[in-house]
């Protein structure tokens, strides 16, 4: 056993936020990460992990509280794992969140930036996700206060999956994360149940009826609910649907799954319509384009932004630093849904689109055709393997690249392909400002860094968006 575990360190004081939403602090010269603290706060740490290069613990009592700090407004804050940085006011966190590209990018890219833009702040703060996922259980987790009244740990639970613990579900009351209706079908469907003794999931000896909820929303009027079983019992579904529909007025595609697997995928399950429309529709106006808006049909495993007025700044941010001219061929990597390749096509000659998924790339054709827009062509596979010299001789030499790959950032293989490319511009979209840096210190060579731009997709998190543009340095 370490030596350092369940140890006792009084009034250590934190001095920044990490990037993986912990606070910071050092102990013997080690890094030491604590949950739900913030910057400026002196607290007693006990340490819970000991590593050979950092150390890992909780705050057990405060000293001195930060002025950072504010009151967080959902209830169920610090135990859900979500909006892990609802404690501190908004405009630390998006201070946090800039530096946390700073950082990246001198640190471990040790690239020469220009000044980064101030970080967008996202138009919402509460209720901006247009997606949610609960889960139900037989086995809820007891917060102090249910033990405190005496409730048994073998009930039933509507809401999230306590981190690192998979067989125990928070509650939910209210989250604060999606507009309403959503707790209230939440709150509905656990009701319903209840009375009518529905089952709740057992993870742990993969029985039960009910499964997963999944409320999915738009701009505007839009919502999609699913509900997800764990084995088909007709009757049952069809009342507990029927209770819904009538119960919560207004639901525009009502689906169900039945999941016999372990796993909570259903991506790869058939997905029934109970009553309405088998999507959902999000509109958004055209970046440099006033006077036309794009829609996007949603389906129930589609990838959508799920912060979509921010997405909307996004795609203005990519549109303005792509500077298209409506003569351009443009590559867009990794364009899962194509929903950056339907927006820029009006502004292009062609877009092509490149992405792994197979049903996503049917989503990104089937948004071309449902807006009219003849001018994209969309491609399934893996892009290193895919963006040889056919593909180019077939498709032609992209003006502009854009890239949004996922956290992992872009296979070694795809930066030298672009290098190989070498087009005029790259606009490289990122979720993971770390490995967006290694990526582009790879390219220093042949770009240089003109525009940083971040933005915050998802507020009360640590995680943070950046857009960089790169030009390619004059020869």
């Amino acid at each position: 056993m370490n030596r350092k575990i369940n140890r006792i360190y009084e009034k250590v004081e934190i001095t920044d936020a990490g990037s993986e939403g912990k606070a910071v602090a050092r102990i013997d010269d080690l890094v030491v990460f604590v949950p739900y603290a913030a910057p400026g706060d002196v607290a007693d740490i006990r340490i819970t992990k000991d590593k050979r290069s950092y150390l890992e613990g909780n705050a057990i009592h405060f000293h001195v509280l930060s002025d950072k700090r504010i009151e967080p407004v959902c209830e169920h804050f610090g135990i859900c794992g979500g909006c892990s940085w609802q404690h501190m006011a908004y405009e630390h966190q998006l201070y946090y969140k800039q530096k946390q590209v700073v950082d990246s990018f001198t640190r471990i890219g040790k690239l020469d930036v220009p000044e980064i833009s101030p970080i967008l702040p996202s138009a919402e703060t509460l209720y901006y996700r247009n997606k949610l996922e609960f889960t139900f259980s037989n086995r809820r987790w007891l917060t102090a206060q249910d033990m405190a009244a005496g409730l048994s740990r073998e009930m039933n639970a509507a809401g999230f999956h306590v981190p690192g613990i998979y067989d125990r579900v928070l509650d939910i009351n209210r989250c604060c994360l999606q507009k309403n209706p959503s707790n209230a079908i939440r709150l509905a469907v656990k009701e319903y149940a209840g009375q009518n003794n529905l089952d709740f999931y057992d993870v742990r000896n993969w029985r039960g009826f009910l499964r997963n909820l999944i409320i999915r929303t738009t701009t505007g009027d839009d919502l999609m609910t699913i509900l997800v079983f764990r084995q088909y019992e007709e009757k049952r579904i069809r009342k507990l649907l029927e209770y819904l529909s009538t119960t919560i007025p207004g639901i525009t595609s009502l689906m169900f799954v039945i999941n016999e697997k372990r796993n909570d995928i259903i991506s790869d399950l058939e997905i029934r319509l109970f009553s309405g429309q088998p999507y959902i529709i999000e509109t958004m106006p055209v970046p440099g384009n006033k006077n036309r808006t794009i829609r996007f049909r949603i389906g129930p495993v589609s990838f959508f932004q799920t912060n979509p007025l921010q997405a909307h700044r996004l795609y203005h941010i990519i549109h303005d630093f792509a500077g298209l001219s409506g003569k351009e061929l443009v590559y867009d990597l990794y364009t899962g849904t194509g929903t950056i390749a339907n927006m820029l096509s009006f502004n292009a000659v062609k877009v092509i689109g490149l992405e792994y998924v197979a049903s996503a790339v049917e989503d990104a054709r089937d948004n071309a055709i449902f807006n009219d827009i003849h001018n994209t062509q969309f491609f399934a596979g893996d892009i290193a393997k895919l963006l040889d010299e056919d593909f180019i001789s077939a498709n032609g030499k992209p003006d502009v690249i854009i890239t949004d790959p996922p956290r992992a950032g872009m296979h070694e293989k795809v930066v030298r392909q672009i290098l190989s490319l070498s087009p005029e511009k790259v606009v490289y979209i990122s979720c993971n400002p770390a490995t967006q840096a290694r990526d582009i210190a790879l390219m220093k060579d042949l770009y240089r860094i003109e525009k940083l731009q971040p933005i915050d997709m998802f507020p009360h998190t640590h995680h943070v968006e950046n857009v960089a543009l790169l030009l390619r340095k004059k020869v």
